[in-house]
């Protein structure tokens, strides 16, 4: 049965209020979030205005949130979904309710011995039900990284202990991160496992210590089957807490148990963080996100398309966006999201001038940097000539041509000035880079072969 309107245009706001409270839980932690922003709900939405209603169980919460809260949310709601200028806290019958943290004290409580009995040994992690490995794209960039995390989190023996995963930011490192966690509960719904990020293991630790209680700080962690850590680059220079945290990630390999652990860098690459444990997280198997190309990103594309129904997105936007943001994965899923909601709004038909005139500073901020001595290489390798050719003095064709090449693509690809680009091919005159710009665009026109090389080393160069 097709979706209605209501459903369709409901659909990017769900997708950045989802993206939103993911931020403010790892934010606020576990407890805060789980009181205070995990009963909200979104309300109505006023496209003119463009005014949204958070609602929530009572007034009494409404006008907490907005004051402890209101303008980190407001603002994240502006970056993630710029429609979204004005956000209102708001009192409904229909909003979900309370967290039992919040009403605790006015139900009767159990008996110490029958709450223990009741109660898990520790509570669950609470896992994005979309980052499972059915809803992450593979391709050539994160092919090892997902390989092996989905090995680790099903195989009942794995080789390799830790799984070390590491890459720029937006890659999908918390994405693998969370599938792993949740492939492995639904093989052993009875394992424990502990997931955080390496500041909130800083910050439970040094909490733990100041109420003396690190032995249940220690008990939690080290009996772990499962122990994810994210953004382990947090604990550089913190050197207490790394000690605790290398004795921790000892126990737990020594144990056998599994160990999966996130970070922006490759560990010879963390400065600040004591070499015993970089050493002990080489031991395993190190995994890198490299950044995606363009064949994964618009599969990916197309795969969050699947999930925004009645979203009319040509061929040729989808091309565009793939081909031009290319910063991170995360930048990308936004896009698609912005551009979804703007096209709702505004009722617009979805076209590539659209999409310039929405993402225009997206767009500036992914403009890929060229560099001329990129370009000379690309062109030499293409041509099969030595780099050097393109600085010489000679005038032999099979060299000329190729130098010709590079200053054209160096005119079209890079804000040099002429007589810039002039002095990188061997201090040439900038009427020669002219000539240059000139005879390749004449000949492009007449010979389809060098016309189909152009567009492929533009290509090569922008990606």
């Amino acid at each position: 049965m097709p979706k209605s309107n209501e459903e369709v245009a409901q659909a990017p706001l769900d997708a950045a209020w989802q993206s939103i409270r993911e931020g403010l839980r790892r934010d606020l932690g576990v407890r805060t979030y789980e009181g205070w922003i995990k009963p909200s709900g979104l309300g109505a939405f006023d496209p003119e205005s463009g005014a949204l209603d958070i609602e929530m169980p009572s007034k009494f919460m409404a006008d907490w949130v907005k004051s402890h809260f209101g303008d980190r949310i407001a603002l994240a709601w502006r970056h993630t979904l710029p429609v979204v200028r004005d956000v209102r806290f708001v009192a409904a019958d229909g909003a979900p309710k309370p967290s039992p943290m919040l009403v605790l004290e006015e139900e009767p409580k159990p008996a110490p011995e029958v709450a223990a009995a009741q109660a898990p040994r520790h509570p669950r992690p609470n896992f994005d039900q979309r980052y499972s490995f059915d809803h992450f794209i593979i391709g050539k960039a994160n092919e090892v990284a997902a390989t092996a995390a989905k090995t680790l989190a099903s195989s009942d023996r794995v080789t390799f202990n830790p799984l070390f995963i590491h890459g720029g930011t937006g890659r999908g490192k918390t994405h693998l991160l969370h599938a792993t966690g949740q492939k492995f509960l639904e093989l052993n719904p009875e394992a424990q496992v502990v997931s955080m990020s390496a500041e909130k293991f800083m910050v439970e630790f040094v909490r733990a210590l100041r109420e003396n209680d690190t032995i249940a700080f220690k008990s939690r962690l080290r009996s772990a089957d499962l122990l994810l850590v994210d953004d382990v680059q947090f604990i550089a220079g913190k050197e207490s807490t790394q000690e605790e945290f290398f004795h921790t990630m000892n126990e737990i390999i020594t144990a056998g148990r599994r160990l999966v652990i996130t970070s922006d860098r490759a560990p010879q690459d963390l400065d600040g963080i004591e070499p015993r444990i970089l050493s002990r997280l080489s031991w395993g198997l190190v995994a890198d996100i490299n950044a995606a190309d363009y064949e994964l990103r618009y599969n990916i594309l197309q795969a969050k398309l699947e999930q925004l129904p009645g979203v009319d997105m040509p061929a040729a936007v989808v091309e565009f966006l793939a081909r031009r943001i290319t910063n991170s994965i995360r930048e990308l899923e936004g896009a698609l999201n912005r551009i979804a909601a703007y096209a709702m709004m505004t009722g617009r038909d979805i076209d590539v001038p659209f999409v310039e005139e929405v993402l225009a500073n997206v767009l500036r901020a992914n403009q890929r940097r060229i560099s001329i001595d990129e370009i000379q290489t690309r062109v030499a390798a293409h041509f099969s000539i030595r780099k050097a050719e393109m600085t010489s003095a000679r005038r032999a064709r099979e060299v000329a041509r190729p130098r010709q090449v590079a200053m054209y693509l160096s005119k079209q690809l890079t804000p040099k000035s002429l007589p810039d680009i002039g002095r990188r091919f061997g201090g040439r005159d900038h009427t020669t880079v002219i000539h240059a710009v000139k005879r390749i665009e004449s000949l492009r026109a007449a010979d389809a072969e060098l016309d189909a090389d152009i567009r492929l080393l533009t290509r090569q160069l922008e990606n």
